[in-house]
C-alpha cells in the first residue's frame, strides 16, 4: 500500500491535526492509499514575512526527511508557501508535491489566467514570491484578500456566516479582474471550498486535496522529480538539520 505523508507546517497537537485531516473529505483517493498528517517540531507562527519563510523551509525540510526515513512513498506540503519543497527534492528520491506550484499549474490547465483568493493581507507577499519564482507572473491577474486574521489551528470553524460571504464577494471581484480560475490561498481555507465552488462561476482549486491526488498520480505513474533540476548536495548535513530542529523544539517548549 502506498503511504503518503502530509507535512503540516505548525507544531500542532491532535486537535490541530484533526482540522487538517478534514481536507480528505473533499477528494476521492484509491482505497489502498494511506494518508498520514505530521506536524513540524518547531516553526514560524504566521508565514507573514521572509523571516518566517526561512524558518518554514528548515522546519519542513527536517520533518520531510524524518518522514522519508520512516518509509513514506511521497510527501505533500501543507502550505501554499511550498516551504521546504525544493530542499526536500534535492535530498530525496520520492515525490514531493507542493500546493502553490500545483495550484498555479493546474489553473493553467483549466484556463489562461488565474487569481489567488486569500483571507489575510499578511500572506499576499508569499503568493507573489511563488508566482515570480515559477515564472508565472503574466498569468496572475490578481490577489484578493478579505484581510481576516487567520486561526491556523481552528481554521474557519465558527466563522462561516461572516467569512464565507466575504470570500464569495472577493472571488467575484477576481472574476471581474479576468480570472478564469481561482486558487484558494491557503490550505487553512479548505472549509470554504464547497461554498465557493457553488457560488462562483469559475473553477476554484482546493490546494491540499489537489496535492493528495497528484501524489497518488505520481506514484501510479512511477514518476518523481528530475535529478537534473534538483541536484543532490555533495555534502549532506542531516545530523545538523536534526539537531537544530530538536533544539528549536526544546526551546519553544520553554515558557517565554
Amino acid at each position: 500500500m502506498p503511504r503518503v505523508c502530509v507535512l503540516v507546517p505548525f507544531a500542532f497537537d491532535e486537535k490541530g491535526l484533526a482540522n487538517r485531516r478534514a481536507q480528505q473529505q473533499s477528494v476521492t483517493l484509491s482505497a489502498d492509499m494511506g494518508l498520514d498528517f505530521r506536524p513540524v517540531k518547531a516553526g514560524p507562527a504566521l508565514y507573514d514575512s521572509y523571516h518566517d519563510y526561512v524558518l518554514a523551509d528548515f522546519a519542513m525540510l527536517e520533518a520531510g526527511l524524518e518522514a522519508a526515513d520512516d518509509g513514506y512513498d511521497a510527501l505533500c506540503i501543507d502550505t501554499m508557501s511550498d516551504s521546504g519543497a525544493n530542499a526536500l527534492r534535492s535530498m530525496l528520491d520520492i515525490p514531493v508535491i507542493a500546493p502553490g506550484r500545483a495550484s498555479y499549474l493546474t489553473a493553467l490547465m483549466l484556463g489562461h489566467r488565474f487569481s489567488v483568493l486569500t483571507q489575510w493581507d499578511g500572506w499576499i507577499a508569499l503568493y507573489h514570491k511563488g508566482v515570480r519564482e515559477y515564472g508565472l507572473e503574466q498569468h496572475l491577474v490578481s490577489v484578493r484578500s478579505i484581510n481576516t486574521p487567520p486561526d491556523v489551528e481552528n481554521l474557519l470553524g465558527g466563522k462561516e456566516d461572516v467569512v464565507f460571504p466575504k470570500l464569495r464577494d472577493a472571488g467575484l471581484r477576481c472574476v471581474e479582474d479576468g480570472a478564469d480560475v481561482i486558487c484558494l490561498g491557503s490550505t487553512t481555507m479548505h472549509q470554504a471550498h464547497a461554498f465557493l465552488s457553488e457560488h462562483l462561476p469559475v473553477p476554484v482549486l482546493n490546494p491540499g486535496p489537489l496535492t493528495y491526488k497528484l501524489a497518488e498520480t505520481m506514484l501510479a505513474l512511477r514518476l518523481t522529480h528530475s535529478r537534473r533540476a534538483y541536484p543532490r548536495p555533495q555534502v549532506e548535513k542531516r545530523v545538523m538539520i536534526t539537531a537544530m530542529a530538536e533544539a528549536a523544539a526544546k526551546r519553544e517548549a520553554v515558557p517565554a
